[in-house]
This record gives C-alpha cells, structure tokens and sequence, in this order.
C-alpha cells in the first residue's frame, strides 16, 4: 500500500470512468429467480446498495457477506453473484463454490486472468490500483451493479449519461481541492475519530468512507446509515468531540444534524440541500442520486489521502 499512488489512483477516476464507456460491462441472461449478491469489504459495501436498488423494482435480490456460514442453498433458479476485484478473496471464492454447478455463477472482478468457480465473468475495467487500496474498483462495482439494474427491470436509467456526469463531477471535485479540503479538514479533524452517514440507498458511501479512513491513515472511523443513527450512534455527541461527514439526501438528515448541533459536533455535509454545518461541499449533479452515489465517497477519499500522506511523511 503505497499513499502517493492512492491518491494517483483517485486522480486517475474520471478518465477511468470513460474509458469504461467504452468497456461497458457484458452481463450474461440471468433468470427470473432470486439474486444473491456476495462480497467482502468494499465489494460487499456496492452489492448491499445494488440489492436494495433491485428489490425496489421487485426483483428478489439480497446481498450477503461471503463469511457467513450459510446464505439461499444452491437451486436452478438462484443466482449467484461474487464481486471480487483481484479475484482472489477467499470467502467470496469459497460461497461460490458451494453454488456451481447448481446455482448460476457469476463473477464481477477486475482481472480478466482470475480463475474462479463460476458460469461467467463480467469485467469491471477499472485498471490497475497502484495504491494497493479498492477505490476505482469499488466505483466499477457500482456502475457495473447499476447496469444490472437497468438490464433486469427494463427501466432506462441514462446510466451512459450519469456516468459522464459522475466523471465531471469528480474531476471538479479533484480540480477544487485546494479551496474546499482545507476547510473540511479543519473542521473534521479531532481527537476521537471520524463518523461518517449516508441515506439507506447510499449507505456504501458512508461504509467505504469509513473503511478508506481506516484502511490508509489508520484513524477511527465508522460508518452509518443517518435515519438509524437516531438510534445507534447519537449517543455518543453527548460524551465524544464528535466529529461527522453526513451525505445528505436523506429524509432524516434534519433530526440528526439537530441533535449534533445541539451538542456542537462539528458536522461537514456533503451533496444537495446543505443544512447549518461547520462546513459544506457541492458538486456538480449533487441532486442526482445516482451520480451521488458514484461521486461523494472522493470527498472521504481524499481526506483519507491527505491524512495518509502527512503520516507518512512524518514517518
């Protein structure tokens, strides 16, 4: 793991995302039956936003970590879908062995050379992650999982559409970095970690931000769905300098910035519809769930990479 090639890694999103225009991800015909979707840390994170998206088109679809002991048994109709990027993770491996040759085996990894026991595989093209660290691959998973979604429930998403804006919207991310970071930081910083909350739908922005805060700067940092957070997390502003990273977008984002301001967290809030906070970031398309979606989790990235660089740097 290497924090100088991370953040090249991130800067390097917007020409991957078009790149992947043009790759667009291949899935095979897959049945009427239920989808189990399967993963472990970030890949996990994109195949619990994916099944909810396509239970919300009433496609019976649920995600499951690949270390549980027992998930749907194999059967003709179910199928099976493995999200590893290296191809290598060994539960997702092991889940899926115990489903083919009954169940339909899919695979959706990044490296087309990865031997793995499924039916097909489908290609993230997300390119080589020098950083050592599952950033571009956990965008790739996204977007391949929405291209899914369009394809089981018929229902148009302008997915090549979105996925340009995503790219704009980065790239202005990564091009203003100098005036919006500095802020964010200050305000974020503390003694005691960072929280981070996104609405149900976007619930993997929160986690994989939490898991880039933790995985490359080695801070504390959780991650929380906001309407639950009104009755699992709250407590803590009463007793910690509570410092949180709150997606807006979600129908309780109100309840819970009152409780924090009421106990004076420092609160940054990234997307549409900013609320009183110590400090905001906007984006273009940051009214567009699914371009929110693909695109807010770069604002905990790059805190990450900047933590991580100054940790390093001093040795």
């Amino acid at each position: 793991m290497d924090a100088a090639a991370f953040l090249e890694d991130l800067e390097a999103k917007p020409a991957a995302l078009l790149t992947l225009l043009e790759q667009w991800p291949q899935w095979p015909h897959i049945g009427e039956g239920p989808i189990v979707l399967t993963g472990m840390g970030s890949s996990w994170f994109a195949a619990d936003v994916a099944a909810r998206r396509l239970r919300r088109h009433g496609i019976a679809a649920i995600a499951d970590l690949a270390s549980v002991e027992a998930t749907m048994p194999p059967s003709t109709d179910l199928t099976m879908i493995g999200i590893s990027a290296s191809g290598r993770s060994a539960e997702t491996l092991a889940l899926l062995q115990t489903h083919h040759g009954i169940s339909r085996t899919i695979a959706l990894t990044n490296d087309p050379a990865a031997s793995l026991p499924v039916d097909h595989m489908v290609l993230m093209h997300a390119g080589v992650e020098h950083g050592g660290v599952a950033c571009r691959t956990y965008l790739h998973s996204l977007v391949a999982l929405l291209a899914l979604e369009e394809r089981l429930s018929d229902v148009d998403l302008r997915l090549h559409e979105r996925v340009r804006r995503t790219a704009t919207a980065i790239a202005y991310l990564l091009d203003r970095r100098d005036g919006w970071l500095p802020p964010v930081l200050d305000a974020i910083e503390g003694p005691e970690g960072l929280w981070l909350l996104a609405p149900a739908e976007r619930l993997g922005s929160a986690l994989q931000g939490a898991l880039m805060v933790r995985e490359g700067p080695r801070r504390a940092a959780d991650g929380c769905e906001t309407g639950d957070w009104n009755h699992v997390d709250l407590y803590l502003t009463k007793t910690l300098d509570y410092r949180a990273l709150l997606f807006t977008g979600s129908r309780f984002d109100a309840d819970t910035l009152k409780w924090m301001l009421d106990r004076h967290s420092h609160v940054v809030t990234v997307g549409a519809e900013p609320h009183e906070a110590s400090a905001a970031v906007r984006y273009p398309g940051d009214d567009d769930p699914i371009v929110s979606l693909l695109t807010e989790v770069l604002v905990a990235e790059l805190m990450a990479a900047h933590w991580w660089r100054s940790s390093a740097a001093l040795g």
